[in-house]
């Protein structure tokens, strides 16, 4: 749902509450929310259950308030991974207040509901999990650090590709969905990864894909420095990357080939060869040329003069 767009804040709470009890339903009840929330909610959320797990994303605009007794009973484990802005948590009965900060995850069992208030701009992961199989691993610890940790990484890889397919699973597809999320969860617990876990590669293998995103153009970029990064060994990467049947490396200079080839598809401003080798780290032109026409059949030059329009080829009438 998104109420950030001009005038969409009008009944956008009471719109987010009916597609909340629709989609989500019951055992993941909302809390009451301030008055000044409700009259004010501009948030783009996104929310999904996989079985008796649910995973919510804010991007808040506003500032979200809870309010009022909080008296029902939950038993629940809730991780908490806040990107921008703040997630402050009030004390309970048997729990301090505390403020999940940008670039942190707040892990911890939950007995009864906890007021909370979000700062402006706040966005964040709340992930709900059931705490048969947890709560005996956390007790009544408080788990927290930082969200570019090797396990909180693998955990939100897996929740986004959930976002895209959880509604085409099986019932077979839900349960390993939920496992992995579960076996995720007690990796974040204990700060290390089950690399004998096979459930656990798909996840694994995103992980590395979002991490290999953001670094596509740096010259350290390597299946090595990704294997370093999520703390597994480079034989585990490799084994996770060859369950969706392609090698760590060779998915680095695909992704790499696919943006020069973007960049070359532009109208305006494109870059010459050499510039591209050198941007997408190819060791010289010779080589980006190799692996090009190799990927896709012809050479950097060749397809771009196969997008001109046929007037404008040579020896076109």
């Amino acid at each position: 749902m998104d109420s950030t767009a001009p005038g969409a804040a009008s009944g956008a709470f009471d719109a987010f509450r009916r597609e909340w009890e629709t989609q989500i339903g019951d055992g993941f009840r909302l809390p009451t929310f301030s008055p000044a929330t409700m009259a004010d909610f501009r948030s783009r959320s996104r929310a999904f259950r996989v079985g008796d797990a649910a995973v919510t994303d804010f991007y808040s605009e506003s500032v979200l308030r809870t309010d009022g007794p909080v008296v029902r009973v939950e038993d629940q484990v809730r991780l908490y991974v806040v990107r921008r802005g703040a997630w402050r948590l009030d004390g309970s009965s048997d729990r301090g207040a505390h403020s999940v900060s940008a670039g942190q995850f707040h892990l911890r069992h939950v007995g009864r509901p906890t007021l909370f208030e979000t700062a402006p701009h706040t966005v964040a992961k709340v992930v709900v999990l059931p705490s048969a199989m947890l709560k005996p691993l956390i007790g009544k610890r408080t788990f927290t650090g930082p969200v570019d940790s090797a396990e909180v990484r693998l955990l939100t890889a897996h929740t986004n590709m959930l976002h895209s397919v959880v509604g085409d699973l099986g019932p077979a597809g839900v349960q390993a969905a939920h496992s992995i999320l579960i076996e995720l969860a007690k990796a974040v617990v204990r700060s290390r990864f089950d690399d004998v876990e096979p459930l656990l590669a798909p996840a694994l293998a995103q992980a590395a894909k979002d991490l290999a995103e953001d670094r596509l153009t740096d010259p350290d970029l390597s299946p090595a420095m990704l294997a370093g990064a999520l703390n597994v060994s480079l034989r585990t990467l490799q084994r996770a990357f060859a369950t969706v049947g392609e090698s760590v490396a060779s998915y680095i200079r695909h992704r790499r080939l696919e943006e020069a080839r973007a960049a070359l598809a532009a109208p305006v401003g494109r870059p010459s060869v050499s510039e591209l080798a050198a941007h997408w780290q190819f060791a010289d032109s010779s080589h980006f040329i190799r692996a090009f026409k190799k990927h896709y059949g012809q050479t950097p030059t060749e397809y771009v003069r196969s997008l001109r329009p046929d007037s404008e080829r040579p020896g076109t009438p």
